[in-house]
This record gives C-alpha cells, structure tokens and sequence, in this order.
C-alpha cells in the first residue's frame, strides 16, 4: 500500500496537556503551534500530498470567552508567523468553515491573505478545519443541491460530493487523532466515510514527526476492503489507492 494520498488530524489534548504541569489550558494552545508545523513538514516530506487539520469546531464556540479569544489570537500569529515559509515549500492552504460572524475581521483578512498567496503552489494541499462542522457541511451541501433543481433520481454521491465545500478533495484515507479519544466529533463526516483511523495516546502539544512516521505505518500495515472481500483497485474515480 502507498503512502496515504489525504491524511487528517484532530488535534486532541491540548487542554490535558496544560493541566498535567498545573498549567491554565491556554498555555497547550499555545503549545500546540510546534506540533502543527513538525507534522506539516513530516507530511511533505513523506510524499502526503493533502493534509487536513482540525483546529476549532463549531461546537468550540461554546467555550468561555477568554479561551476562545485567545486561539482566533494564536491562529493570526501563526499565520503571521510561518505564512512565506508554507508558502516557500510550495503547501497551499485552504481553511474550511468561516462562515461564522464572530470570527474577527483580521483574522479573516489574515486568512483571505494566505490563501491568495499560496492559492498556486501543489507540492501540498493545507486544509485548516476553522469554525468547522461536518454536519453543517452536509446541510449546506443539500440546500446547494436544492437550490440546482436536481431531479432527485440524477442526485448521485458523486453530484452531491460536488456540492460540498472544496469539492475537488479526496476521500479521506488516514485519520489521526491524539490523546488517545476515539471520536469522530463531527469532522469531515463525508470525507472520512473509508478512512483508516488510529489513535495514539500522546497529547497533541507532544505529537511530532515520529509519531506521523509511526501512524503512517501503522496505515501501511492495513489491508483496505472499502467494505468487500478484496482489496479494490480504485475507489470513487480516485484511481489507485
């Protein structure tokens, strides 16, 4: 089996992170930017060519205040921070979800600015899950198709698919989260219909490039079936996976 083509991360544990060194839960937020950029140049360079990062839910709004001020912080400063860098080793970026109002106006300028910067480059595709919530995804997709005038017996999973935000993404095929949770938590739920799932035990903040290696050989050591008896040779007109 190849390298998987699209691999996503839920970034979990954080928050236990901090409260393991009698910390306040944003010093893991704070902690977490490290780990963001390590797994961002481990997937370059084991030939991933989409990464997808879980970084605020919709359900995340209903954080306090403070907590919740502070990440759209710590989001605009990495942008700030590592924006030529990403941009300089060829990674577009793409954030999915910012629909929401209460996302301040320069973050969003900030975030408009990556993508056109980087809108160009293929070495890697770079998808942030910001104000995200697969559901919502899944709705939204439906009142498009809707909205089409469709007749319901040309709707089709390959002409909803088309429907959904960055439609030209491929099927999920590893996810990754940390700490050691096992929940889909309302990520991507269309995307990670087949995907392999692990779930390693360190918390997020501590995650690096030889986790990634040891999660992506974990996937190698998997035989895919997408539900038959045998391994197919193509799946969704993806071609070989």
């Amino acid at each position: 089996m190849a390298v998987p083509r699209h691999v996503a991360c839920v970034m979990d544990g954080n928050g236990r992170w901090a409260a393991q060194r009698s910390l306040p839960r944003t010093a893991g937020h704070e902690a977490a930017e490290a780990a963001v950029m390590d797994v961002i140049e481990a997937a370059r360079s084991a030939g991933v060519t989409w990464l997808s990062l879980y970084a605020f839910s919709t359900e995340n709004w209903r954080r306090p205040a403070g907590e919740v001020a502070l990440l759209m912080r710590l989001v605009r400063r990495a942008i700030r921070k590592h924006a030529p860098v990403l941009h300089a080793r060829g990674v577009r970026c793409r954030f999915l979800g910012m629909t929401d109002p209460r996302i301040p106006a320069p973050l969003v300028q900030d975030i408009t600015d990556l993508m056109t910067l980087t809108r160009d480059n293929r070495r890697m595709t770079l998808t942030v899950a910001f104000d995200h919530g697969g559901r919502r995804d899944i709705v939204q997709a439906a009142r498009s198709l809707i909205r089409s005038a469709t007749p319901a017996d040309q709707v089709t999973e390959a002409s909803f698919a088309e429907h959904l935000p960055y439609p030209d993404t491929p099927d999920v095929d590893l996810v990754i989260r940390t700490s050691g949770e096992q929940r889909i938590s309302n990520f991507m739920l269309w995307q990670v219909a087949y995907a392999e799932w692990v779930f390693p035990q360190v918390l997020w903040p501590d995650f690096r490039a030889a986790h990634f290696s040891e999660c992506l050989d974990a996937y190698l050591r998997r035989q895919r079936r997408f539900g038959g008896l045998h391994r197919p040779t193509t799946m969704s007109g993806d071609g070989p996976r």
